[in-house]
């Protein structure tokens, strides 16, 4: 027997058993969908965030108080307890570190209002006070008008580039560039709009507004509204991508000594990139991922011992049958191959329909948020490997049991 004849059998004999095949197939859909759903969701997430992570170039890295990234394994007493990273830490990175060719700082704070004659956007909007490397080590240009000077640093001028969603509330049917607007009730000219940069995790980059840091400082201070310490971002751009790593070794030892940190303590700053922060996201879902591949695995075996038991009543019903193919020459090899297919086109059945599951379960995130969908072929074939397997596996004993039979016996059986 050729495996195509082998093949048509098999799919003929679940034809015929269709309820107890359905059955059989329920756990075995159940198991592949409950892997393939995790791994989906977690994917489109990733994805996701990889997109949102890629606001550092390939080239830069952060500096800041704060961690950042998704372990929960922080103390953020000692994190509060930190001092706050300033513009002075960020001079010395630019002046002592050699592999680096740009410095940025920012301040943010948040929950502010612009208004334009007539016009007022919502109490919502981020004002970041920053340097002119923001746009390049942010990777968010401005579309129209200029980008800060050095001169607007410093004579901390009263000028503000703006985000497309505060032009398009503002001005309407008017250029914003060169126009004067209020800014918590002070007056900055509009020197550009940036370009748009939306986010599908939540955040909004074109409703914030940029001015030079020195009138950040000379208007809000450097206290926030709680009137805790305000602490800089610092951005750093390496030279290359391959001086990536010496340029944060560089910038770490240079804070640490400008910052006096003891040579036994640990760094009282976060230094952080775009792997970085996707490798805490991956360490963050590994304990979901190994959950999910578990709980699927046990309900595949679950459904493989049921397979086995369906098949052990299938050769028990096609006893003449196997009997007479004996008698007429068949081999136990051409048994044995039969029933095993027989097992493998059943479990990869459910497998087929489980990743289909999978891939529409985990896509469901995607109805309600702005995240892209997507299609982990990987886990789809891997589950169907899986299934593969366990066919093989529980299918091997009901087999040899089949390819076993004594043809007389098996002919007079009633």
């Amino acid at each position: 027997m050729n495996l195509i004849e082998a093949l048509k059998m098999a799919l003929a004999a679940i034809r015929a058993q269709k309820l107890r095949s359905l059955l059989t197939l329920i756990g075995i859909i159940s198991g592949v969908a409950s892997i393939i759903a995790v791994m989906t969701g977690i994917s489109v997430i990733q994805n996701t965030m990889e997109k949102e992570m890629s606001v550092l170039g390939t080239t830069t890295f952060q500096v800041q108080k704060w961690p950042r990234g998704f372990s929960n394994n922080v103390d953020w007493r000692k994190i509060q307890r930190r001092k706050p990273v300033t513009v002075a830490n960020a001079d010395a990175i630019r002046e002592k570190v050699s592999s680096i060719d740009i410095v940025g700082a920012e301040l943010w704070d948040f929950g502010h209002i612009a208004k334009y004659r007539n016009e007022s956007t919502e109490k919502n909007l981020t004002i970041c006070g920053g340097t002119l490397e923001y746009s390049a080590n942010n990777t968010h240009f401005v579309e129209s008008g200029r980008n800060l000077t050095n001169q607007d640093i410093k004579a901390a001028n009263f000028v503000v580039i703006i985000g497309p969603t505060i032009a398009e509330t503002l001005f309407p049917f008017t250029d914003p560039v060169g126009q004067t607007i209020k800014l918590d009730d002070r007056k900055y000219r509009v020197i550009g709009v940036l370009e748009e940069k939306s986010s599908a995790m939540g955040g909004n980059y074109d409703n914030y507004t940029i001015i030079p840091i020195t009138t950040f400082q000379q208007v809000y201070g450097m206290r926030d509204q709680r009137g805790d310490a305000r602490s800089v971002n610092v951005t750093v751009r390496a030279k290359s991508p391959e001086l990536l790593q010496d340029a944060i070794e560089e910038t770490r030892l240079v804070l640490r000594a400008e910052r006096r940190v003891p040579p036994r303590e640990e760094d009282d700053f976060t230094i952080f990139t775009n792997d970085s922060m996707i490798k805490s996201f991956n360490q963050a879902t590994a304990g979901v991922k190994v959950g999910a591949f578990v709980v699927g695995i046990v309900a595949l075996v679950v459904a493989g011992i049921g397979i086995m038991n369906i098949m052990l009543v299938s050769v028990t019903e096609r006893t003449r049958e196997i009997g007479l193919r004996k008698s007429l020459g068949a081999k136990r090899r051409s048994i044995l191959t039969q029933f095993l297919i027989e097992a493998i086109v059943l479990c990869n059945v459910g497998g087929i329909f489980g990743v289909l599951a999978g891939f529409g379960l985990g896509n469901v995130v995607t109805f309600f948020t702005g995240f892209a969908a997507s299609v982990p072929m990987e886990w789809a074939f891997g589950g169907l490997a899986f299934c593969t397997m366990v066919g093989l596996t529980f299918g091997m004993w009901p087999a040899i049991v089949a390819s076993k039979l004594d043809p007389v016996k098996a002919l007079s059986y009633e």
